[in-house]
């Protein structure tokens, strides 16, 4: 299991552990002066960090490592996440009591519009103190004091949305606003997601892999390579010579986004920990 489930989840999954969305931990001084430079940071400055990441790639090996390190240390302790399946997802959402989907901030910084992938979480109804901080700010949170009244989910319908995000190829995720804190979930692609774009890309990792990883089952594959085209993460070729696909476990983060563009269900989930190839890749 990765390293917060056995900090945070005491040796389960640290995401489906009902006290790591609890209101009260936002009573915690340095989690609620997180949040709020959060919630307040521009499009303007997510594109300094871009340039910032384009920069650290040109510097010296040994440079990058150290910057690399120190970057992961503290997101670790402020806003980190894990790729997680829908069935997680469904759980997830099967104990909070607020469902809201906002504006992707990533989004409005890299495509400059408004897209809402995002979705705040939380036991409390009405979002809770999250949505009380995010609506005390004095720059609104992306579009407006309202983002968090306005879309309010059911639990079927933010499920039936998780499910299109799938069909659109993205991947799901879950994020801390100061860990353990889980305020967030998101849908995410490595084009427009800069904590994939950072991750999988730059190789600064800002999230763990899932709990999971992907298998082929060759016997019901036809070799489509539906999955190759939605797979964020590279993980998946196609054999020619037994015209079936192909997933390096290695490069694989879990999500089951593939499994969604398999029309003969031939992949399903195996625990990370179960194969020897993933199971210490994090």
């Amino acid at each position: 299991m990765c390293e917060f489930c056995h900090k945070h989840g005491e040796g389960k999954k640290w995401y489906l552990q009902a006290k790591n969305y609890a209101d009260d931990l936002l009573s915690d001084a340095r989690r609620r002066r997180f949040i709020e430079k959060f919630l307040s940071t521009s499009p303007e400055a997510l594109q300094e960090s871009i340039q910032g990441m384009d920069r650290l790639e040109k510097a010296p090996a040994l440079i990058r490592r150290m910057i690399t390190r120190r970057i992961t240390r503290k997101m670790k302790k402020d806003h980190f996440g894990q790729v997680v399946p829908i069935e997680d997802v469904e759980r997830i959402f099967g104990f909070v009591n607020s469902i809201v989907r906002v504006a992707c901030i990533c989004r409005k910084a890299t495509r400059g519009k408004e897209q809402r992938y995002c979705y705040g979480v939380t036991l409390a109804p009405d979002g809770g103190k999250f949505a009380e901080i995010a609506r005390g700010l004095d720059k609104s949170y992306l579009d407006g004091p309202d983002a968090w009244k306005h879309e309010k989910l059911a639990k079927d319908d933010a499920i039936a949305a998780f499910r299109d995000h799938e069909r659109e190829g993205l991947c799901h995720t879950v994020w801390t606003f100061g860990t353990p804190f889980i305020g967030g979930i998101c849908n995410c692609d490595r084009s427009d997601c800069l904590a994939m774009r950072a991750t999988v890309s730059r190789a600064i990792p800002v999230m763990f892999r899932a709990e999971y990883v992907a298998e082929v089952n060759p016997d019901l594959c036809v070799g489509c390579r539906q999955c190759m085209r939605v797979c964020q993460f590279g993980a998946i070729a196609y054999s020619a010579g037994d015209q079936k696909a192909v997933i390096d476990q290695r490069w694989c983060y879990g999500c089951g986004i593939c499994r969604a563009a398999c029309k003969k269900d031939a992949i399903r989930l195996e625990d990370r920990a179960k194969v020897p190839a993933a199971a210490k890749l994090w």
